[in-house]
């Protein structure tokens, strides 16, 4: 990035909207998030930042009950030896950002869709931001269910919220359309890979791209 464009990028300025497509069985959108984290960290005290999380399905048609990991990762790649070498990559790319992703702990592929209900639910609260990475951490790190109720109702608590209210919800069908209505636009618009990021609604910057790529695009977003 030029001396001009980083000189602009740390300036105060309006607020700063980002969009985030993305879906929590995604690694490289807990890459992507940490990633933007350390973009904003170098704006220093620039923008009002406002995050927005968006949801998108990479296994739409997966069973609500979910399904074996190990079933799943056998149709993906078809055998383990292609997956290990992508995995491997993942985890390299993690440590190199603070998150030790832990795979093999990992016994069930979910179904995401309540993971979006609940992050649709507590942004209408305010910010999602620590639900999201209490999510992420969950499934990546501790090999969490998060396609169960308890579950999501537990990282609900631990990210400040009321569980017994998160429970409700996630016994309702509250959001679920709102949800699915998110994730056929993300589709239609073009959208095919995430995470995917929206800067001021005008620049848009698709992957887990190094932080210098995404201050880059906030420069261009705000200019």
């Amino acid at each position: 990035m030029s001396t001009a464009a980083a000189a602009d990028a740390t300036a105060p300025a309006s607020p700063l909207f980002i969009d985030v497509v993305s879906d929590v069985v995604c690694p490289w959108c807990y890459i992507g998030k940490r990633k933007l984290e350390l973009a904003l960290a170098r704006l220093g005290h620039g923008p009002a930042v406002t995050v927005r999380w968006h949801p998108f399905e990479l296994n739409p048609d997966m069973p609500a009950q979910g399904m074996p990991r190990a079933s799943y990762i056998e149709a993906k790649f078809g055998d383990a030896t292609r997956s290990d070498a992508i995995y491997a990559r993942v985890r390299a790319v993690g440590a190199e950002i603070g998150i030790a992703f832990a795979f093999e702990r990992i016994r069930l592929q979910p179904n995401t869709l309540d993971a979006h209900r609940l992050i649709a639910w507590a942004q209408q609260r305010g910010d999602a931001q620590a639900l999201v990475e209490r999510v992420f951490r969950a499934y990546f790190i501790d090999g969490s269910s998060i396609g169960e109720t308890d579950e999501l109702a537990t990282l609900a608590a631990d990210a400040g919220l009321p569980s017994d209210e998160a429970r409700a919800m996630l016994a309702s069908d509250a959001y679920r359309g709102e949800v699915e209505a998110e994730v056929r636009e993300a589709r239609d618009s073009g959208i095919s890979g995430v995470p995917f990021f929206i800067f001021n609604g005008r620049t848009a910057v698709s992957g887990a791209h190094d932080p210098d790529t995404l201050l880059e695009a906030i420069t261009a977003a705000r200019s």
